[in-house]
């Protein structure tokens, strides 16, 4: 179990916020400017809905103007960035509704694809909504109409106009599965005072592991304890029946693999491994699911260049005998991807980004490759590693190597699978613990601060 961290020397975790925010330049800069930035707001955003980044039928919400009507009684809200992010904490919203019947869950998120995501997969009256542009009157806007009883932030998505006018009107706030990277950590050092701003404003900090809620403590976070990685909690990704066998029957015997969540840069050493390991597993398919689906054209076109067979899932096209490429550039089918493959390349891991979800990979029994930038799931990806369940790759080369080796070794295969599951549950618990952290939180709840209104 991941043992509770707390800073010590402060006897009051809420003394003092308003003396420090008001104090800190930078805060009353960064209000200044998003006030001044209100006027572009509406541009901003046909802009981005141009490029597909935005939902035209609901760009009110981005503007703080709720498109649904506020439920009676207490309203839990709870705010994931993307994808990822809400995979992780709809087990949380799931949970928290079940205990608590008499509270609606409002789940908040901020890109096209997370709110595709969650519409599959949100519970009768678990209720979705954009989050506003961090400017102070869309802010303020969205919280006359919700007035949430409590707010949850997941990860590193801290908005501080957000922030602020929650804790000014008293409502508490927690940050679940926090995480934070090097750079970040860097840059919040470097600002004390915007740090000591933000992070004293939150009620409690739940951190993914004990050196990250060392930094938290660190940066001004009053009251922090590690609880574990809820992403290693989650259920797995769903799988497509009628898919899994369309898929089954078109690719009959042969071998496969899947590059998941991939990232600009890394379908072309995965095309280029593919190339290299064809010659020498005939019949080799190689999935390749970009992690921006919108990417599934500029994918395809980058695997023709090199001479493979391509077909897209975005076209309606499904794989055939002497397909090189799959291109999945759709929404939601990871699950049915991992399930249909025995090997998994994980993505944003041949880049700087810190690598996306190996647990995804494992709960569907593939076994996992990745690059060597993993310091967004560093827990999971040292206790893959520390089993011998996971293979680093960082090159064309060595993927294709490491493809072979698996492909014409099972019985390696149904090792590192057995020593995956094992590995990761020994890393469960975080959704009970961060349940239990949060309750006092909750209107019902000992140290209860804010009223809800309604």
């Amino acid at each position: 179990m991941v043992g509770p961290m707390r800073q010590t020397g402060q006897t009051d975790p809420h003394a003092n916020k308003t003396r420090v925010t008001s104090g800190c330049l930078e805060i009353q800069a960064y209000r200044m400017l998003t006030r001044l930035a209100r006027p572009a707001a509406p541009y901003i955003l046909r802009f981005r809905e141009r490029k597909g980044k935005e939902d035209p039928l609901r760009l009110g919400e981005r503007l703080g103007r709720a498109s649904i009507e506020r439920p009676c009684g207490s309203v839990v809200w709870v705010h994931a960035a993307s994808v990822g992010e809400t995979s992780a904490v709809l087990p949380l919203i799931t949970r928290l509704a079940e205990r608590h019947p008499d509270m609606a869950m409002l789940l908040t998120t901020g890109t096209v694809t997370s709110a595709r995501f969650a519409a599959g997969r949100l519970g009768a009256g678990i209720l979705h909504q954009y989050v506003p542009l961090d400017e102070p009157s869309f802010v303020e806007a969205f919280l006359d109409h919700w007035r949430p009883c409590l707010g949850i932030f997941t990860e590193q998505e801290v908005w501080p106009n957000l922030v602020l006018a929650a804790t000014a009107r008293g409502i508490p706030l927690a940050l679940v599965n926090a995480r934070m990277s090097d750079r970040s950590f860097d840059r919040w050092l470097r600002r004390p005072a915007l740090s000591a701003a933000l992070f004293s404003r939150f009620d409690i900090v739940l951190a993914q592991n004990e050196e990250l809620a060392r930094r938290f403590m660190q940066i001004g976070a009053p009251h922090v304890f590690a609880v574990g990685n809820l992403k290693i909690d989650a259920p797995p990704p769903p799988v497509d029946a009628a898919t899994l066998a369309a898929f089954e029957q078109a690719l009959a015997g042969c071998p496969r693999i899947v590059a998941a969540s991939t990232h600009a840069g890394e379908e072309q050493v995965v095309a280029e491994a593919h190339v290299a390991a064809r010659r020498r597993i005939d019949g080799l398919v190689t999935l390749i699911a970009p992690r921006h689906p919108e990417r599934g054209a500029t994918v395809a076109n980058m695997a023709t260049a090199l001479g493979l067979v391509v077909r897209r899932r975005s076209l309606g096209e499904l794989p055939e005998r002497g397909t090189d490429v799959y291109v999945v550039d759709t929404i939601g089918e990871l699950g049915t991807l991992y399930a249909a493959s025995a090997v998994a390349f994980v993505g944003g891991s041949l880049i700087a980004h810190g690598g996306q979800n190996p647990i995804e990979a494992v709960h569907h029994d593939a076994v996992v490759l990745t690059g060597p930038n993993t310091h967004n799931f560093s827990d999971a990806y040292q206790a893959l590693f520390d089993a011998q369940a996971a293979t680093e790759v960082r090159t064309a080369d060595e993927l294709a190597h490491a493809v072979v080796s698996l492909m014409t070794e099972p019985g390696r295969v149904e090792t590192m699978r057995g020593n995956a599951r094992r590995a990761l549950q020994m890393l469960s618990g975080a959704l009970e613990r961060t349940i239990e952290a949060i309750a006092p939180l909750l209107p019902n709840g000992e140290v209860r601060r804010a009223a809800s209104g309604g």
